[in-house]
């Protein structure tokens, strides 16, 4: 892994996880897109980003990026490109990532790297956008990069990107990864996914609820659990310490609980080869946390 030295100019910065607590489609739109409702959580674990300012307006990945991509394609380097683009902005940067968050999982790791450096290189180049415009750049270049780049809990329309923040009462998650990648486009075009379900409401999701009193579900986990053996297999030893739930449209699962100590006893007692850790989650993203302290005059550096 490469070395980010805070003595040669690097600066590190959170890029959290997400989970989705629940997904549903209640239609198509009229261009194609599936319309979706589903609630965003923020976590307090994540990947971590590094950038350095450069003078000579050059674009670099240093380091390995996500495994198999390519540097053209990786998102951190196109967001830190679309930004130079919009603005018209002469500087570059040297772009770097501690990659902790699972490809294909459902966690948001590629969105919220690429809103850590649109967030991040907004303030380094001075551009001072504000975080409507910086949404809208994220939007760009996929439908959860605006959550992460707001950086609140939120409830999520449209195709994900019409946001409303929400509080949500603290809690923690046993959150694990069976190792497969879910194809999100495959999944949307299976023929037994569910895309009309009755749109749930916020004050219901809120108050535990929905109109039918059924619980609001995901809908890819039946589709995900028929299709991969290995989330199936997940799903049945996470059995064992609560009601599993799948986040987004990707592989990774995770179980709810109110207390610190009764997650890390249920992480605790799955059986081992499980690859499951534990993840708080958070009132808001830890990148505002830092930028806010960056914007003080505190060194995010480390």
């Amino acid at each position: 892994m490469a070395d980010f030295p805070a003595t040669e100019g690097w600066s590190r910065w959170p890029a959290p996880a997400k989970l989705n607590l629940f997904l549903r489609i209640t239609g198509r739109r009229p261009d194609g897109y599936h319309a979706l409702q589903t609630a965003f959580r923020l976590l307090d674990w994540g990947d971590v980003i590094h950038l350095r300012r450069r003078t000579d307006g050059v674009i670099v990945r240093v380091g390995v990026g996500a495994d198999g991509v390519a540097e053209a394609d990786d998102l951190m380097v196109r967001a830190a490109k679309l930004l130079r683009k919009e603005t018209n902005c002469r500087q570059g940067a040297d772009i770097g990532i501690e990659k902790n968050i699972p490809i294909g999982g459902g966690f948001g790791g590629g969105s919220s790297d690429a809103a850590t450096v649109l967030v991040v290189l907004d303030r380094l180049w001075n551009l001072a956008l504000g975080v409507d415009r910086l949404a809208a750049l994220g939007l760009q270049l996929g439908a959860d990069v605006p959550v992460f780049v707001r950086g609140h809990n939120a409830w999520a329309e449209g195709v994900g990107e019409v946001l409303t923040a929400i509080e949500l009462p603290p809690a923690w998650y046993v959150v694990a990864s069976p190792g497969v990648h879910a194809a999100t486009a495959a999944l949307f075009q299976a023929p037994d996914l569910t895309r009309n379900a009755a749109p749930a409401k916020i004050t219901g999701f809120l108050s535990g609820t929905s109109p039918s009193g059924a619980v609001l579900d995901n809908a890819f986990e039946p589709v995900l659990r028929r299709r991969e053996p290995a989330v199936e297999a997940l799903f049945a030893q996470l059995a064992s310490i609560g009601t599993p739930r799948l986040t987004g449209s990707g592989s990774g699962c995770f179980v709810e609980f109110a207390q610190r100590e009764s997650a890390e006893a249920a992480l605790a007692s799955l059986p081992p080869g499980i690859h499951a850790w534990l993840a708080r989650g958070a009132e808001r993203s830890p990148l505002l946390d830092a930028v806010e302290g960056f914007n003080a005059g505190a060194s995010p550096s480390g």
